[in-house]
């Protein structure tokens, strides 16, 4: 009788049923266990690298600043000034009409409430509100002032002289941001209620000191006049968006038409 191995007393494994999985099987079965990720430990931000952040932060704080600012200074006055000076401009058309009906006073030229509109088609500004004194509060309202100091301007029916206005280049209506955009023989008007005058633009000076009154004078010299006419004179700051230095444009009185019933503007308004 041969003698019996220890692999022969093993009985036979039963084959795996249906619904029992092999061991093999249940191996490939068993999830994958993820290893932990690793803890990263935030070191503490050291003062230079903390003053940096903070520095960093008030420059944007103050980027936003700015820009809001300049929005307000270039955008946001020139409507509030286009609001007041349309409102004045209507104020003093309403006077007119008032002075022309029967009985009523004589009008009243040298105001503070506004001696007429000045036209400059090159301009493309429309009707600009003239009124007496060059300050900054009168100007920001979107309107022009004729000179009372440091050269008294003459105004547009005096004889002789010089009418001399000031207007802002940039925000507060920025009535005079065109002013190079006139050249030498274009039309400049003046309207009052009773008189049109037409004045025609022959020489510019593109800078010029912010402290030179001689271009106000009765014979502005550096325009080339050398005897007394009625001359019309425009000064703004420049470059634009800066105060650096003045702008001036010279013009001449050619003619007058009388304002009729419709107030028909003469050709050059056409």
């Amino acid at each position: 009788m041969a003698a019996s191995t220890e692999h022969d007393e093993q009985p036979d494994a039963p084959p795996p049923s249906d619904g029992d999985p092999g061991p093999e099987s249940t191996a490939r079965q068993a999830p994958d266990v993820a290893a932990p990720a690793p803890v990263r430990v935030r070191r503490p931000r050291g003062p230079l690298a903390a003053a940096v952040s903070v520095f960093g932060e008030l420059l944007i704080t103050a980027g936003v600043v700015l820009g809001l600012f300049v929005v307000y200074s270039l955008w946001w006055t020139n409507v509030l000034a286009d609001r007041e000076a349309a409102k004045q401009g209507d104020d003093v058309r309403h006077g007119w009409a008032q002075e022309k009906k029967p009985g009523s006073a004589p009008p009243v030229y040298d105001s503070e409430d506004g001696i007429g509109f000045l036209h400059v088609p090159a301009m493309n500004t429309g009707e600009v509100l003239v009124k007496k004194g060059t300050t900054a509060s009168s100007l920001n309202d979107g309107i022009a002032g004729y000179y009372t100091e440091p050269v008294k301007s003459a105004l547009p029916w005096d004889e002789k002289g010089n009418f001399t206005l000031a207007a802002h280049r940039d925000g507060h209506g920025a009535r005079f941001h065109n002013i190079h955009k006139l050249k030498t023989g274009d039309p400049v008007v003046f309207e009052t209620r009773d008189t049109w005058y037409v004045y025609k633009v022959f020489k510019e000076l593109p800078k010029t000191s912010k402290y030179n009154v001689d271009v106000l004078q009765p014979v502005p010299e550096e325009s080339g006049k050398k005897k007394a006419g009625r001359y019309l004179t425009l000064t703004t700051c420049t470059p634009i968006y800066t105060s650096d230095y003045r702008y001036i444009v010279w013009a001449e009185l050619e003619r007058t038409e009388k304002v009729d019933k419709n107030r028909t503007p003469p050709p050059e308004l056409r």
